[in-house]
């Protein structure tokens, strides 16, 4: 057993007391995640580049203010290129942009500016946490451009039905990230003799293997979001899809505390005796570039890290594979980054409603995802020009929709909403920080923490009456 590593401070210990409960409380799964959304900077130079075109359509005047995450120096410039572009159109840009990577300052900021009657036009949201600020009644409702632009026929269900709210479209997607992935370093693998693992046993033969040749086994963030991460990829490899759903979106008790949830946190717990002991402090980028480097031979985490992949000139699917994490070959666990727009002042919402039309461009999901390492929300954007790993999950995305196992992630705020997931997350992270906390103790403390949020009852959000866009859509399109 290694000794003990110091500990990580906990989520909830972060967190301001009275956020414990509010729907708009800061996301962890922003906080605990800087430079996520602004992975290489050709990201924003390229994407941008394409809403710069897709927005060079005459439009009445209005202001934009969005509050996003673009906010180092080649992400700025890019940026400057979108400004200059609404400027053009009669539009003005009011920057709104937090450098701590949408933090709890982010968060708080946000809701300190709708609760005085003052939101920004858009914002970079996502998930669940869509659900709760619409419930509230501050979203503006963008069926008359999904209507137009026939968002249901070019989105699949799972992802259209996160962008709504009551039937009403209130969110645009930008991309679908596959967070259930494994990524090898090839070279490394065949060094060991090694083989690519379907499931945990053979992991953990591979790991064994690769340690044998003097490389560190498993890559490793000290970022606390990324023990959710793994732990929840851990979850369905180990208990199944249906163990899942189960445990993480109904918070079953019985699935809690289960002999899958205790086999669970057992394979979690031995991931780290093949890990390094220098990951605290290191982020998703670092752990990235071990990976990249062959100073570790594997490494669990979402295809935003194949951004940093192709930044160092690697090629997925050859130089650095990528498989399903073991035992979840039949699941796909996703993640969909979304921008909404606030209900605001009608001399605003033409450019507000260009701002989405070029979100849904088709040329601009293209281009966003080729950077950003995810695959399109739009079904109709041709993959020729990705890589093989996103055509896989293209295709498992598909597969899994079928067979109804695509599954909300609960570490990316897809699952439950922050202040639900935030005292679990804090048991996986102490648990992974703990070498004395048993797997036993690990799952009691889990399934008191797993308690649903309690949400205030509001009145509707005023949204327009059902337009074309929320009609029942036929089946060939689902």
């Amino acid at each position: 057993m290694s000794s003990p590593l110091p500990r990580r401070p906990s989520v909830t210990a972060m967190l301001p007391e009275k956020w414990g409960t509010s729907p708009f409380s800061p996301s962890p799964f922003f906080r605990q995640r800087p430079g996520r959304l602004a992975a290489p900077a050709r990201l924003a130079a390229v994407a941008l580049a394409l809403l710069h075109a897709a927005l060079a359509c005459p439009a009445r005047a209005g202001e934009v203010e969005v509050l996003h995450f673009w906010a180092s120096g080649g992400e700025a410039q890019a940026v400057a290129q979108l400004k200059a572009t609404l400027r053009a159109n009669g539009h003005t840009w009011k920057d709104f942009a937090i450098a701590d990577g949408g933090g709890g300052l982010a968060v708080l900021m946000l809701d300190s500016r709708v609760r005085s009657g003052n939101p920004p036009t858009a914002a970079q949201i996502k998930g669940v946490a869509i659900q709760e600020w619409a419930r509230k009644g501050k979203l503006s409702g963008l069926d008359d451009v999904a209507g137009a632009e026939r968002w249901n026929a070019l989105l699949p269900q799972v992802i259209s039905d996160t962008m709504k709210y009551r039937g009403h479209y209130v969110a645009a997607p930008l991309n679908v990230h596959r967070v259930n992935w494994l990524w090898i370093n090839a070279d490394v693998l065949r060094k060991a003799g090694a083989k690519v693992p379907a499931t945990w046993d053979e992991f953990f033969a591979a790991a064994e293997a690769i340690r044998r040749i003097g490389v560190t086994p498993v890559a490793y963030g000290g970022q606390s979001w990324l023990d959710l991460g793994t732990f929840e990829s851990v979850a369905i490899g180990v208990g199944g899809v249906d163990f899942y759903k189960k445990a993480f979106l109904e918070l079953d008790r019985a699935a809690l505390t289960s002999p899958a949830m205790e086999k669970t946190l057992e394979t979690f717990k031995r991931l780290k005796s093949y890990t390094d002991q220098r990951n605290m402090g290191r982020d998703w980028v670092a752990a990235t570039a071990m990976l990249n480097r062959g100073a570790a031979g594997m490494l669990i985490m979402g295809d935003w890290a194949k951004a940093e992949i192709l930044a160092a000139g690697k090629r997925p699917g050859i130089d650095i594979l990528c498989t399903a994490t073991p035992g979840s070959r039949e699941a796909f666990s996703f993640d969909i980054d979304s921008i909404v727009l606030f209900d605001v002042s009608a001399e605003k919402k033409a450019a507000q409603r260009d701002l989405a039309r070029a979100v849904m461009g088709r040329d601009f999901q293209q281009a966003f995802n080729l950077a950003k390492g995810s695959i399109p929300a739009r079904l109709d954007v041709p993959l020729e020009r990705f890589d093989a790993c996103a055509r896989r999950a293209r295709q498992d995305f598909q597969h899994s929709a079928k067979r109804g196992t695509l599954l909300p992630s609960l570490a990316h705020g897809m699952a439950q909403p922050s202040h639900t997931v935030a005292p679990m997350w804090d048991v996986v992270q102490q648990f992974w920080n703990q070498d004395r906390m048993t797997a036993r103790e690990a799952m009691a403390r889990l399934a008191a923490a797993a308690v649903p949020a309690s949400l205030p009852v509001s009145p509707p959000a005023s949204l327009p009456a059902p337009a074309a866009a929320n009609r029942q859509r036929p089946p060939a399109a689902r």
